[in-house]
C-alpha cells in the first residue's frame, strides 16, 4: 500500500472543531435572518474568496463539459445540502440532529459508488449501511413519536444527506483531475442564482442585525472557507479514509457545542445516535481502508518488481 502519513492529533482535532462549529453558527444563522439569505452571503462571499485564492495560485481551471459537471457537483454536494439543512434548522430541527444524519454521509457514498462507481460492497460495508440507519433512527427517535411519523424537517435532513452523498460521488466520477481551489470556487458560484431566486420568493426580515453579520461572517470565514479547505487538504495529505474516521466524533463534537451554544441538550435517543453513527461511520472506514489495501496499485506495482527481481536473481544464478 502507498504509504500515507498519519494524521497529528493537533490536525485532527482542530479540523474536527472547525467541522463541527459549523452545525451551531448555521443554526444561529438562520435565526437572524432567512435561510436564504443566509446562502446568499455564504456562497457568494466564499466563491470571491476562494477565487482570488485560485487566480493567485495560478490554478487550471475547467472547460467544456469538465467545467458542466464540476458545476453539477456543486449544485448537489453544496446547493442541496445547505438549502436541505439551513430551512430544516430554521424550521426547528436540532443542530446535533443535523449532524448525526449528515455524518452518514462516508457510508451512504460506499452504497452509491457500489452502484455507480463498481466499487465492491462489501459485508462491512452492508453492516455499516445498517447500523447507520439505526443511528438515524434512533437519534430522531423523539421527534419522529412527537410528530407521529416522518415530517417535512426529517425529509429535508434526508434530502442534505443525499445531496452531500450524490454531489461527492458525482465529483469523485467526472471532476477527479480538477483543482480543489477551482473546484470550490466554481462550485460555491454554482449556487447563488438558485438560492438567490429562493430568498426573492419570500420576505426578508432581519431579527438582529448585528447578530446576523457576526453569524454570516462566521459561516463564510470559518465553514465555507477555513472548514473546506482543511477538509480537502487533509484528503490529499492524510488520505480519505483517516478523514472519514473524523465523522466518528464530529456528531458528538456538534452536540456539544450545541448545547454550549445554542442551549440545546441531546435526549437519550440523540446520545445513542451518536453511538450508533460513530459505531457507523468506523465499520465504513474499516472497510475503505481493507478494500484499498487489496487493490492498492502501488502494491501491485511493488509485488510484480519483487517477481522481477526474483526471477531476475533466479535467471543470474
Amino acid at each position: 500500500m502507498a504509504y500515507v502519513s498519519p494524521m497529528p492529533l493537533r490536525f485532527s482535532a482542530a479540523l474536527t472543531f472547525v467541522y463541527a462549529l459549523g452545525y451551531p453558527i448555521g443554526a444561529l444563522a438562520v435565526s437572524a435572518m432567512p435561510p436564504m439569505v443566509v446562502l446568499v452571503f455564504r456562497f457568494g462571499l466564499a466563491a470571491l474568496i476562494l477565487g482570488v485564492w485560485a487566480g493567485l495560485a495560478g490554478v487550471t481551471w475547467p472547460t467544456r463539459m469538465t467545467l458542466v459537471h464540476v458545476l453539477v457537483s456543486g449544485l448537489l454536494s453544496q446547493g442541496v445540502l445547505f438549502v436541505a439543512l439551513y430551512v430544516a434548522l430554521e424550521h426547528g430541527a436540532p443542530a446535533v440532529l443535523g449532524a448525526v444524519v449528515i455524518s452518514m454521509n462516508p457510508v451512504v457514498t460506499a452504497v452509491l459508488g457500489a452502484l455507480f462507481l463498481g466499487e465492491a460492497l462489501t459485508f462491512l460495508r452492508v453492516v455499516a449501511l445498517m447500523v447507520g440507519v439505526a443511528a438515524v433512527l434512533a437519534a430522531c427517535a423523539t421527534r419522529l413519536l412527537a410528530v407521529g411519523g416522518i415530517d417535512s424537517v426529517m425529509w429535508l435532513l434526508v434530502a442534505a444527506l443525499a445531496g452531500i452523498a450524490a454531489g461527492g460521488v458525482y465529483q469523485q466520477r467526472f471532476c477527479a483531475d480538477v483543482d480543489f481551489r477551482a473546484s470550490a470556487t466554481l462550485q460555491n458560484a454554482a449556487c447563488v442564482a438558485p438560492v438567490v431566486v429562493l430568498a426573492s420568493l419570500a420576505s426578508v426580515t432581519v431579527h438582529n442585525p448585528w447578530h446576523a453579520a457576526a453569524a454570516v461572517a462566521a459561516v463564510v470565514l470559518l465553514n465555507a472557507t477555513l472548514s473546506m479547505t482543511m477538509y480537502v487538504r487533509a484528503i490529499n495529505v492524510y488520505g480519505a479514509a483517516s478523514v472519514s474516521m473524523l465523522f466518528c466524533v464530529i456528531p458528538a463534537v456538534a452536540g456539544l457545542l450545541s448545547w454550549l451554544m445554542l442551549g440545546q441538550r441531546p435526549d437519550v435517543g440523540t446520545a445513542a445516535g451518536l453511538v450508533l453513527g460513530a459505531a457507523a461511520c468506523w465499520l465504513s472506514a474499516r472497510a475503505s481502508g481493507r478494500q484499498k489495501r487489496q487493490h492498492d496499485p502501488a502494491d501491485d506495482g511493488r509485488r510484480q518488481h519483487r517477481v522481477d527481481a526474483v526471477h531476475q536473481a533466479s535467471v543470474s544464478g
